[in-house]
C-alpha cells in the first residue's frame, strides 16, 4: 500500500468522524519535508486547507528563504497563508526559556489566534502539525529519561479534540516522508539546524537513535507498537487513580482538599501523590518533599512555579499561587525579613525592658512565648476575628476594618498574622489582645512592618 493509501486510511479511521467535510484545516508549515508533504496530502484528499508559517528569524538568510519558498508554494496552490515575524531569542531572553519552548509558545500561542479568528458559526477550524513516527518515538525516550511518568510514555497525541488539533502523520516513519517527496516531485526546503547537536532533541535524533538502531534494528517500530500498548493502558490506570482520588478529595472553589489521614492509606502512595501533585506543576522529585508534609506541623507547605500545597490542621490543601485570598508567607522563628505583596516586615526578639511607651501602628511587640512557629501572613478573610488589643471580646476583622474607615480598595490590601489558627496582628492596624505584653520580664517579638 502506497503513502496515500495508508495516509487516507488512516485519516478514515482517526479522524474523519470528527472533522466534517466543511471545516478549514490550517496547516502548520515550516517549507520542511514533513510539513510540505502533509500540506500535499490534504489537499489532494480534497480537504479545504490554509497554512501559517512563522519566521523565528534564528537562521538569518535561511529564515528568510524558507518563508519565501512557503509564499511561493502557497501561490503557486492557490491556498490562503498565513505570515508571522517573530524574535524567538528576545522572547527566550524576556522569559528566561530555551529557545525550543520559547519557539513553540510563540508559533502555538499564534496558532490559536488564528484558530479564533478564523473560525465561525458554519465551520471549525483545525489545526494540524507535521509531526510523524519518529518524532513520537524521541519524545517517548525524551520522557523516559526525564521521568514525566506513565503519561510521557503515550507519546504524541493524534487527536486532541478540545483544541482543535491534529497530528495526521504519527504513523508514517520520516524515511517514508522523504521517499513520498522525491517520488512526487514535492519541493521542500532544509534546515541546516537539524544537523546540529545544539538541542537535546537533535543529540537523541543524530546520536542515540542510530546507536539503538544498530543494536535493534527494528527499535522505531517496536517502539511505536509499545507506544500504542502504553496508551490503552493508561486509560486503564487512568480511570483506577480516577475512581479513588474522587473518594478523598474536595473541591473548594480553586483549591483542592485532600484529608490527611486519607492520602497516607493510598497505596502505593507515591504513585497517588505524583498523579495528585502534576496537574499543580510539581516535579516528581518533589514527592518526598510532599510526603513529608503528611507529618509536618501546620504551616508547613511546600511549592511549585504555579501552585502551594499546604499542612492546615488535617488536610493538605493545594491551591494556586495567584488565588490572592489564600496566598500564605509562612514565618519561621530565625527569620528576621519577610518580604510580601504589600511591603516588608522586619523581625526582631527584644528584652521587655526596651520596648518604648508609644509606638506607631506599623509596629507591633508581640508575648514571644504566647506564639507558636511557623507563624502564617496572609489576607485576612470573611469571617476572621481576633481580639482587638484592649478588648477582652472578640470582633470580626471585616467590622474592625469598617470602624477604622477603609475604602474597598484598602480592605483588599489588609493582611494579617497568623499563630496556630489565631490572628496576632491585622497587620498595621492591631494586634491581638491575647498576644499582648503581660509582665515586666521576658522576650518580646518586634515587628516592623514597612509598606
Amino acid at each position: 500500500m502506497d503513502l496515500y493509501s495508508k495516509f487516507t486510511q488512516h485519516w478514515q479511521e482517526k479522524f474523519a468522524a470528527h472533522i466534517p467535510a466543511q471545516d478549514t484545516i490550517l496547516v502548520a508549515v515550516s517549507g520542511g519535508v514533513d510539513s510540505m508533504v502533509l500540506a500535499q496530502l490534504l489537499l489532494q484528499m480534497g480537504c479545504t486547507i490554509q497554512l501559517a508559517h512563522m519566521n523565528f528569524q534564528l537562521r538569518a538568510e535561511e529564515s528568510e528563504r524558507d518563508e519565501l519558498f512557503v509564499k511561493d508554494w502557497a501561490h503557486k496552490n492557490q491556498i490562503p497563508l498565513h505570515l508571522k515575524k517573530t524574535n524567538a531569542s528576545e522572547y527566550a531572553n524576556t522569559h528566561s526559556v530555551s529557545i525550543q519552548e520559547a519557539a513553540r509558545n510563540l508559533r502555538y500561542d499564534w496558532f490559536r489566534d488564528l484558530q479564533t479568528e478564523l473560525s465561525n458559526k458554519q465551520s471549525k477550524v483545525w489545526l494540524a502539525t507535521a509531526h510523524h513516527a519518529d518524532d513520537n518515538v524521541e519524545t517517548v525516550l525524551l520522557h523516559l529519561f526525564r521521568g514525566t511518568g506513565l503519561e510521557g510514555l503515550a507519546g504524541i497525541q493524534p487527536l486532541r479534540k478540545k483544541e482543535a488539533l491534529i497530528r495526521p502523520l504519527l504513523t508514517i516513519p520520516k524515511t517514508d516522508l522523504l521517499s513520498y517527496a522525491i517520488a512526487h516531485q514535492i519541493a521542500y526546503v532544509e534546515d541546516s539546524s537539524n544537523a546540529h547537536n545544539h538541542y537535546t532533541r537533535n543529540q537523541v535524533r543524530n546520536q542515540l537513535m542510530p546507536v539503538i538502531q544498530e543494536i535493534f534494528p527494528d527499535a522505531a517500530s517496536q517502539m511505536l507498537a509499545n507506544i500504542h500498548r502504553f496508551r490503552e493502558g493508561i486509560q486503564v490506570y487512568r480511570k483506577a487513580i480516577s475512581t479513588q482520588l474522587e473518594k478523598i478529595t474536595t473541591l473548594h472553589g480553586a483549591e483542592l482538599h485532600i484529608p490527611v489521614e486519607a492520602w497516607k492509606k493510598l497505596d502505593p502512595i507515591q504513585t497517588y501523590t505524583w498523579e495528585i501533585i502534576q496537574a499543580a506543576g510539581f516535579h516528581p522529585s518533589q514527592i518526598p518533599a510532599v510526603l513529608q508534609l503528611l507529618d509536618a506541623a501546620t504551616g508547613k507547605y511546600c511549592l511549585s512555579s504555579t501552585h502551594r500545597i499546604i499542612r492546615n490542621r488535617k488536610h493538605l490543601i493545594i491551591a494556586p499561587l495567584a488565588n490572592p485570598l489564600h496566598t500564605l508567607i509562612q514565618v519561621d522563628r530565625a527569620d528576621t525579613t519577610i518580604s510580601f505583596s504589600n511591603g516588608v516586615i522586619s523581625l526582631e526578639a527584644i528584652p521587655y525592658t526596651s520596648i518604648p511607651q508609644q509606638t506607631p501602628d506599623t509596629e507591633a511587640f508581640l508575648n514571644e512565648a504566647a506564639l507558636e512557629f511557623p507563624l502564617l501572613i496572609r489576607k485576612w478573610q470573611t469571617g476572621d476575628y481576633f481580639y482587638p488589643l484592649g478588648l477582652n471580646k472578640k470582633k470580626k476583622i471585616s467590622r474592625f476594618l469598617i470602624d477604622c474607615k477603609l475604602s474597598a480598595t484598602e480592605k483588599e490590601k489588609v493582611y494579617v498574622l497568623e499563630s496556630n489558627h489565631k490572628i496576632a496582628w491585622v497587620i498595621g492596624y492591631r494586634i491581638d489582645h491575647r498576644f499582648r505584653l503581660q509582665k515586666k520580664e521576658g522576650m518580646a517579638l518586634h515587628l516592623q512592618y514597612q509598606k
